[in-house]
């Protein structure tokens, strides 16, 4: 074999940009204390931190356009994760997302409202057995940005799900994070090739500000 990765997966069309539609959401995924606590397992680290730090930004220019779904996740298990499965079971740092602890509680830095949808999940995916999908299509999006913790974890899997669901799929890439860079930009590029489309947030913005200027 003397064909190199680029070669190779431009043989295949990979990264091919999406058409993006007309109708966008937004969905931050698990933006836990169990992240940014550096007693808590699941510490993420200056990764999850940056990732919080961009979704913050996001989320302050998404508050002038009413008219696009703001979706919140967290994972939540009943205590002793006897509604986990095998991954409570997999993964005992799950034990952080526990009902009633703060570890469990969603960041107080990103600031959520009444309208905001908050989806309540115990498996990796916002869309594996919760009412995700149907929001989403129930409100005509067509397009859905994706933002949270962690890139090769959660944030992952919905983006595989989401394109599963039909969705145009987008990662903002560094409104995304991971305890370490080696997984988040090994996940980013598997993402961008085969799943989702990339933009920083500064991009997301321009896309928002460009999708609804004539709206």
């Amino acid at each position: 074999m003397t064909e190199n990765l680029e070669e190779n997966y431009s043989k295949a069309n990979y990264h091919s940009l999406q058409t993006r539609g007309k109708n966008l959401a937004v969905i931050f995924i698990d933006f836990a204390n169990a992240y940014f606590d550096f007693g808590e397992p699941l510490f993420g680290g200056e990764g999850c931190r940056n990732a919080l730090e961009n979704s913050k930004k996001l989320l302050a220019f998404l508050r002038n356009f009413d008219q696009i779904p703001i979706v919140f996740t967290e994972v939540k298990y009943k205590k002793g994760g006897t509604d986990g499965g095998a991954f409570y079971k997999k993964v005992p740092a799950l034990a952080s997302f526990d009902e009633g602890k703060v570890s469990q509680k969603t960041h107080s830095e990103l600031k959520m409202i009444n309208t905001d949808v908050i989806i309540t999940k115990q498996y990796p995916s916002a869309f594996f057995k919760t009412e995700l999908e149907t929001i989403l299509k129930d409100k005509g999006v067509d397009t859905v940005l994706l933002t949270g913790v962690t890139t090769s974890g959660c944030v992952r899997a919905t983006c595989v799900d989401s394109i599963s669901s039909d969705f145009v799929t987008i990662v903002v890439s560094d409104a995304v994070g991971d305890r370490a860079p080696e997984p988040h930009e090994a996940n980013l590029f598997d993402m961008s090739a085969k799943y989702a489309d990339l933009m920083n947030t500064d991009e997301a913005i321009e896309l928002i500000k460009k999708t609804y200027s004539s709206q």
